[in-house]
Formats: C-alpha cells, structure tokens, sequence
C-alpha cells in the first residue's frame, strides 16, 4: 500500500514563511495563521468558542456605524511574516478589494477580537495582543470561559508605548461606548432584567 507523501508546506523554507504563502500553499488546513513566519494551525471549535462567535458577530454587526464591516475568522496582514486569523474583526469598509480578498491590513482594522483556545492561551492571551498592538489596532477584545460562562476583557491602544490599556471586565452583559456602543446580554448567564454591568479593569497584556 503506498503512503501519501507530507505536502511541501510541513518543511519550512529557510527563514520561515511569508504572509502571501498563505495564499500560495496548496491544501492548507482551515484557519491556519502565519506567527512570526510560521504556521499555525487551529484544533476543532468548542460550541463555547462557536456560541461567542455568533453573539458578538450579531452584535457587531447591528451596532458598526456606516463604513465599517464585520468580518469573521478572516486573517489581517500585519507584516510580512506575521498574518494572525483573529476570531473577528471590525474593519474599514474602504478597505475592501471584491470577493477574493482573503485578508485586510493591520491599517484597516478598528476592533480585534479573540475567544481564547484552552490549548493556545499564551497566544491568544499575549502573542497575538502584542502584534496587534504593535500594528496599530486601536481596540482588542478577549472573551474567556469561567466555567462556561464568558467574561469579556475590553482594551484601547496606548498610541504613544504602542501597548494595550485595560478599560473593563463585563460579566452576564457587555456594554461599552468604544470603538462604537454595544450593549449585549452575554450567553450562557440566567436573563434578568437588571443583569450586572461591566466593572473597571486594571493590567494589560504583557
């Protein structure tokens, strides 16, 4: 019985990977990110993971302002050797390039968003902030399980240290004013009608 040769893509060229060998290499599994000119490639979605997806997509979506779109699970390029696939993004309808476009730049991006993976939480937590940041990304989100329940955390880009600075904590209901007003009953809390608001938050990714 003959075996299937390994595809080309599992031996790195010398010095790694470039953003447009995401679109060149054949056969790559879904989802795969180029960090720091490798690839990375995701395990299977968890219904969490897939349920705070669709909530905030909608939410999203409803609250962008005229020339901004929503996208989902689509990879930004921020240099040359780094085009992360962050879980969503609010990006600059400008930017649009007709229905090929497989990726936007870190230019065009307002708001990144991430639901962090028990199995890449150093990457989701702190690798991928720090490249969005450095990009110029004014606005990230983590969204984290405890127990099944989401807690979001908001942060702003710090312009000047190129760093991220955390603006709060929302448990049950996410309501912030920045990049845009959204107001949203988190899934998975008991629906009551005086659900707890937000609370300020202190540290920033490292």
């Amino acid at each position: 019985m003959s075996v299937a040769p390994y595809p080309d893509w599992l031996r790195p060229p010398v010095g790694g990977y470039t953003a447009e060998d995401l679109d060149r290499l054949p056969d790559l599994p879904p989802h795969t990110e180029l960090l720091d000119g490798s690839l990375i490639f995701v395990s299977p979605r968890t219904k969490f993971h897939m349920r705070m997806l669709r909530a905030l997509e909608r939410a999203l979506e409803d609250a962008a302002p005229d020339g901004w779109e929503v996208w989902r699970e689509m990879t930004v390029k921020l240099n040359k050797r780094n085009r992360p696939e962050p879980d969503l993004l609010v990006v600059d309808e400008r930017s649009d390039t007709g229905l090929k476009q497989t990726f936007c730049l870190g230019e065009d991006v307002l708001l990144a968003v991430e639901v962090v993976s028990e199995e890449f939480q150093a990457r989701d937590r702190e690798i991928k902030p720090r490249k969005y940041a450095a990009a110029g990304i004014r606005y990230f989100w983590r969204v984290e399980s405890d127990e099944g329940r989401p807690v979001v955390y908001t942060y702003e880009l710090d312009p000047a240290e190129r760093r991220y600075t955390a603006t709060g904590i929302f448990h049950e209901r996410l309501k912030v004013d920045q990049p845009f007003p959204v107001d949203i009953a988190l899934p998975g809390y008991p629906r009551r009608p005086d659900s707890g608001h937000g609370m300020s938050a202190s540290g920033t990714p490292e």
